[in-house]
């Protein structure tokens, strides 16, 4: 007797997804809006991957060409050894902070070969170069410095005060300038002005070398004569001694 074949399980009343094509007007469930969203949107979305992708890998790219070029700066800049070759690097990297650095060693060399002129010169192309940040205030110190000695008192007094005056420098870079500034105020025997920058050092930092070096330089000139002070009873037609002076024409 043959055995009758098992007939195959029902299929579940209402369980037609495999009979029906989902799209975006019959899809239900979470998986099956994004099954549609991925069909719509996938040469999109595998070009927005293929493009950050791209990005990520260019920008490690430049970032290690950056750091080889850096590397390379450095190294130009440590092979210039002689007066030649620092203005040779400094000419070919007028922008790069090393480029500065170079400049302000050339205008320190000039400076003290008295070649103040050129000295003038290089500082001002280091702040150039530098924009901002310390160094700048070594260039600036530098160039006041180099100006006072080529007669440019009036510039060279100007850019100092600035910066001894500025209370976004460093403490070190306004002592320094506030001393040349007593150094100067001393050579004109100015006791006043003197005195005045010397107190001004001393609220800034009184155990600054600088502040020092100013109170010994303000100690070389004669102390300022204290204001006369009318004695009681005075007035200014009749001193104290109550002798009255008859002025002429009262």
């Amino acid at each position: 007797m043959t055995t009758p074949a098992t007939p195959p399980p029902p299929t579940p009343a209402g369980d037609d997804r495999n009979l029906v094509a989902v799209d975006a007007t019959t899809a239900v469930s979470f998986e099956d809006k994004l099954r549609v969203f991925w069909t719509k949107n996938r040469n999109a979305i595998t070009g927005l991957c293929i493009g950050i992708a791209l990005a990520i890998i260019a920008k490690g790219g430049w970032d290690y060409l950056g750091r080889q070029k850096e590397a390379s700066v450095g190294k130009a800049y440590a092979d210039a050894t002689t007066p030649e070759q620092l203005k040779t690097f400094a000419t070919s990297h007028p922008d790069h902070e090393l480029g500065g650095v170079a400049r302000i060693r050339l205008a320190d060399d000039a400076y003290k070969a008295g070649k103040f002129a050129e000295a003038v010169t290089g500082y001002d192309q280091a702040i150039a170069a530098l924009k901002e940040g310390p160094l700048v205030a070594r260039a600036k110190i530098g160039s006041a410095l180099a100006r006072l000695q080529t007669g440019q008192a009036a510039e060279a007094t100007k850019a100092l005060k600035e910066l001894a005056d500025d209370s976004k420098q460093f403490k070190a870079v306004r002592a320094e300038a506030a001393y040349h500034l007593t150094s100067l105020a001393v050579e004109a025997k100015n006791a006043d002005e003197a005195q005045k920058l010397v107190d001004q050092l001393m609220q800034l930092d009184v155990s600054s070398p600088w502040t020092q070096r100013a109170m010994s330089l303000r100690a070389s000139l004669p102390a300022s004569p204290a204001p006369a002070v009318p004695a009681a009873g005075a007035t200014k037609d009749e001193p104290a001694s109550g002798v009255q002076v008859k002025l002429p024409g009262k």
